[in-house]
């Protein structure tokens, strides 16, 4: 189920914080094992400082520590077409790890508990991977699993 490169959509994701749990996409950077994923849950948030032009792709400004990778609105990303209805972000300091076990446990249905929304190409998942891997915003342990 937590394949690298994969864009799942879980209703509704769980947050390791607390936060109520709403619908949510998630993209598997690395699988670990099969015991830890690093993963990122992307967002509608446009929190770029306003003299970033974001469009699609990196934007790495090491003056303000700030890192995104940037989805535009309905450009196909995956291999089998799908794309993001709205523009859409993944930050650095965002990257998160997951337990294979505890995910595998709350989401344990197909097209219940979560979709398959496709598989990044290999080009787009490519250039998000080097994009947070080289971000001094996202946490050392995070990157050293990268």
């Amino acid at each position: 189920m937590f394949t690298e490169d994969q864009i799942l959509y879980c209703t509704p994701f769980y947050f390791k914080n607390g936060n109520t749990a709403k619908p949510k996409y998630f993209i598997v950077l690395k699988n670990i094992d099969n015991n830890v994923i690093i993963a990122s849950l992307p967002t509608r948030s446009n929190k770029a400082p306003s003299l970033v032009d974001i469009t699609h792709g990196c934007i790495n400004n090491e003056d303000r520590l700030f890192n995104c990778y940037a989805f535009e609105a309905e450009r196909p990303i995956t291999d089998n077409g799908f794309a993001f209805p709205i523009a859409t972000y993944i930050y650095g300091n965002e990257v998160e790890s997951y337990e294979v076990s505890t995910l595998s446990s709350v989401y344990q249905v197909r097209n219940i508990d979560y979709e398959i929304m496709g598989t990044l190409t290999k080009t787009e998942f490519t250039a998000l991977y080097h994009c947070l891997k080289n971000s001094s915003s996202i946490k050392r342990g995070i990157k050293r699993l990268l």
